[in-house]
């Protein structure tokens, strides 16, 4: 049996699934730097920095402009 072989998964199979994951998860945090992982932390904020600074304050905006027109239109209705 191969390296592979051994964890090849039956499609239905969920519980060997989920043990396979935790054994990746696992392998990464005993095996990774701590370098490693300052750089995991700062690709996650530099993605994460301009979706909070500029994509919710725009949806946000976007919604509270949207709202007042929505009432508006079914007040009229009534």
């Amino acid at each position: 049996m191969t390296h592979r072989e051994q964890y090849a998964l039956v499609p239905a199979d969920a519980a060997q699934f989920r043990r396979l994951w935790s054994a990746h998860v696992d392998a990464l945090d005993h095996h990774l730097s701590t370098d490693m992982w300052a750089l995991a932390a700062l690709t996650v904020v530099l993605i994460a920095y301009p979706i909070a600074r500029y994509v919710i304050p725009t949806v946000l905006q976007t919604i509270v402009s949207v709202v007042p027109d929505v009432v508006r239109t079914v007040l009229n209705l009534i």
